[in-house]
């Protein structure tokens, strides 16, 4: 009778590939975030992660008109990704698969010494307003991932 019970709640839910979308694309949002503070740090300039909805971008501008090249010379590449990231694959960017969502601040920087700013802060402010804890939630079907990005160190998981 137990088997009977998981069976018919527990495993439709573990097979469901909305599972593994929201699990992978919210593991590709933390690297992209993560790369994005080691790519400030070693390239002594701001960067931005651009969060607009359709896609987790990495800037050098609030414009992203500077676009940070992807780690490997190449993002994913896929469909959906060169629909959102204009068809470019050597961008930091990566489209949100149709059936997700994301939430979470539009863009904010890390500053050459890797710390986390608000977008609205400039690129002259010594002290960021990114005072809290940011999550950045992944959705879709019921199901939800957050990355966290602390607000001193920038340290994100």
């Amino acid at each position: 009778m137990i088997v009977g019970i998981l069976g018919a709640v527990a495993a439709p839910r573990f097979f469901e590939q909305r599972t593994f979308d929201v699990a992978g694309f919210s593991q590709q949002t933390t690297a992209l975030i993560r790369f994005a503070q080691k790519q400030a740090i070693a390239q002594n300039r701001n960067v931005y992660v651009r969060l607009d909805g359709a896609s987790v971008a990495l800037c050098y501008d609030t414009d992203c008109n500077g676009k940070v090249g992807a780690p490997a010379r190449s993002n994913s590449g896929s469909a959906t990704t060169l629909a959102r990231c204009g068809n470019l694959t050597t961008w930091a960017c990566e489209g949100i698969p149709n059936g997700l969502a994301i939430t979470g601040a539009p863009m904010f920087y890390f500053d050459p010494a890797g710390k986390p700013f608000n977008a609205a802060d400039g690129d002259s402010v010594v002290n960021s307003t990114f005072v809290a804890r940011l999550a950045v939630r992944v959705s879709g079907g019921g199901i939800s991932q957050d990355t966290v990005i602390e607000p001193e160190t920038g340290f994100t998981r």
